[in-house]
């Protein structure tokens, strides 16, 4: 039976890997990081965060200038990072890149639930909220896509999984937080049967949208970045895009500035990806299944973790 979680003793999550492959993934230089990439896993650093966000900005027009009417093209983005978002909007209107003529497309990635039904427009933390004041609603009217076209995840999931099949997903963006997730796919809790050991790889990868419990290290860190500080108002469930969706998406690009998880959680899953090592207990490493991830690093972000006294 592996070791039991060092922050939350119900649950898996990366501290209940291997002291070695930890200690492996601790030491990593940058030089080592990008000996990582192999086919299907790319590696990009950018040295400040004005090349970082409109790269990741770009992303988005590169996925909606491939859509067209007879084929429809969009992209799945995160909150968090959403420093991105205000410039997508400026670059839409600036080329007057009309995305309603294209037929364009955008997945949310996730969304709060409380009391059994995901947040409306009026929480603070809408995830659907915030895609809409930091971009879409920037855009002009003539150019922005019809609300038929922007997906957000609800509870009753079918609709918004059966979207990826109606539109193809050139790109699923999304970010890294402390657990090691992308959107809200978290380590799932040590009960069941999945008591002495997370579930198999393959049994991960068959969840599709769905409605999931968070972590708590997911809830401590989302009251740091983003509830003020306060634990207790941030929602314990989400409703979050799946590895069946994602897996429909030509690539997974993961951006790393370095704010939702650290330098260690950074060095962690490229090695796991680049190594093709798979724990569900670190569910970002399932990528390495995945034929196109890229990982977009902020250098300075990755300033080395070692131990010690500050």
């Amino acid at each position: 039976m592996r070791k039991r979680s060092m922050v939350a003793s119900e649950w898996w999550d990366y501290t209940t890997l291997d002291e070695e492959l930890i200690g492996d993934a601790a030491r990593l230089t940058e030089k080592d990081l990008r000996q990582l990439a192999r086919e299907g896993f790319e590696t990009r650093f950018y040295d400040t965060l004005e090349e970082f966000y409109l790269a990741e900005a770009l992303e988005y027009l590169e996925a909606w200038k491939q859509s067209t009417p007879d084929n429809p093209v969009g992209i799945c983005g995160p909150i968090g990072p959403t420093e991105q978002l205000p410039l997508v909007a400026r670059l839409v209107n600036e080329l007057g890149l009309d995305l309603a003529g294209r037929d364009a497309h955008f997945w949310g990635m996730d969304e709060w639930v409380v009391d059994g039904k995901e947040v409306g427009l009026d929480h603070p933390l809408s995830f659907a909220r915030a895609d809409l004041e930091l971009c879409f609603n920037r855009i002009a009217p003539g150019l922005r896509m019809p609300a038929a076209n922007l997906h957000f995840p609800r509870v009753a999931a079918a609709a918004y999984s059966a979207s990826f099949d109606a539109a193809r997903c050139a790109v699923m963006q999304g970010g890294q937080g402390e657990v090691k997730h992308w959107a809200f796919n978290d380590p799932l809790r040590r009960a069941g049967a999945w008591q002495d050991a997370p579930p198999p790889a393959a049994e991960y990868l068959r969840l599709g949208a769905r409605l999931v419990d968070l972590h708590p290290m997911t809830i401590l860190q989302n009251a740091r970045t983003s509830g003020g500080g306060n634990v207790a108002g941030v929602p314990c469930q989400a409703v979050t895009v799946g590895p069946v969706e994602t897996w429909k998406a030509g690539r997974v690009s993961i951006w790393h500035a370095g704010t939702h998880d650290n330098p260690f959680g950074m060095r962690l899953t490229s090695l796991m990806i680049g190594k093709r090592i798979v724990d569900s207990a670190v569910p970002m490493s399932l990528l390495a299944a995945h034929p196109n991830v890229r990982f977009s690093f902020y250098r300075p972000a990755l300033a080395a973790g070692a131990a010690g006294m500050h």
